[in-house]
């Protein structure tokens, strides 16, 4: 009986050691990515306007990393915030196995980044400590942008007013805390079409814009629902209020979709939005704001608002009849 307790003993000590070596290793090896380059980020005008539009409308990095105002329609952001982090992603609002905090990403939060860095960060998921991260952050699609939009882009964040804030840590549910850190990979920059070829610039700004990360319904994992690309009913909550709203299908099903959505209908949608609104809503109307950020959305221009449109209209049709506001009717 000794002898065998002994054995059971040595046993489970030797798959200790095994488990810890596999971790260690593990840890060592993974994210794994190539290191920063070497990178000067462009300033000229055309280059930080070119930057402006990109992460204030189309990538929306202002969007995310600064505080909305949950109080008016879509959630506009707050004058002064811009940059700042603190926004929470967590699982009831937005799907997150754990909680996310935006990161502050004014010159307070990022300073010490070189540029290439920075780069490295937004195209491949790590972070200058050697961290992983949570894709909630599209690195995977910025990783696919051409260089020079990346570049401009970042060259913009630059420029932002400091904001001295630090966002909470970020706490991720195991097994996730172990996974994030095999999801980063090396960048795979491509080239940005030619705006007249219209589908395959929509198809870029589309990625850009990550539309199918908050278009498409995910399982109680967080993967994506196969064959649902698109096709609405990725559910947010109020952070506030925790009213539920589910995205829109977007696919061009015409019973379900934008099928019967001309050019024109889906241009004016999203340039509907352009202008201030002030108002506050009241509780019948917050059961229908939504985590869509229209405004910031309705700085696109109108062609390439167009070319979004084309390249949707080129997606499989997927029939799914979206309840947007299951929340709209006070229960009695």
């Amino acid at each position: 009986m000794r002898l065998l307790l002994k054995i059971v003993g040595v046993l489970l000590l030797l798959g200790l050691v095994i488990a810890g070596a596999g971790l260690v290793y593990f840890l060592n090896r993974f994210p794994d990515v190539p290191p920063a380059q070497t990178v000067t980020l462009p300033t000229s005008p055309e280059v930080l306007a070119r930057g402006k539009y990109l992460a204030e409308h189309v990538a929306l990095c202002v969007d995310c990393h600064s505080e909305r105002d949950w109080s008016k329609f879509a959630g506009p952001l707050k004058p002064g915030s811009y940059g700042k982090g603190g926004e929470r992603f967590d699982a009831v609002n937005s799907g997150v196995p754990g909680t996310l905090f935006a990161p502050n990403i004014t010159p307070a939060g990022i300073g010490h980044y070189s540029d290439g860095e920075l780069v490295r960060t937004v195209t491949t998921g790590v972070a200058k400590d050697g961290r992983a991260m949570f894709p909630l952050m599209p690195y995977t699609n910025y990783g696919q942008l051409a260089e020079d939009d990346v570049q401009a882009m970042l060259a913009y964040v630059r420029t932002l007013s400091r904001i001295e804030h630090q966002a909470p840590a970020r706490s991720l549910d195991f097994p996730m805390s172990m996974i994030v850190n095999i999801i980063p990979k090396a960048a795979t920059p491509g080239m940005r079409p030619s705006p007249e070829d219209r589908v395959a610039y929509g198809k870029y700004l589309v990625t850009a814009a990550g539309c199918g990360d908050c278009h498409t319904q995910i399982d109680d994992r967080g993967q994506k629902l196969p064959g649902m690309d698109f096709a609405g009913g990725f559910q947010f909550a109020h952070p506030e209020l925790g009213y539920r709203v589910r995205s829109a299908n977007i696919t061009p099903d015409a019973d379900s979709g934008i099928g019967q959505w001309t050019e024109e209908q889906f241009i004016n949608k999203f340039k509907g939005f352009e202008a201030p609104d002030d108002h506050v809503l009241t509780d019948a109307e917050q059961r229908q704001n939504t985590a869509m950020p229209w405004k910031q959305y309705a700085g696109m221009t109108r062609e390439d608002l167009g070319a979004i449109y084309a390249y949707l209209r080129t997606l499989k049709p997927v029939l799914n009849r979206v309840d947007k506001f299951p929340d709209a009717r006070p229960s009695n």
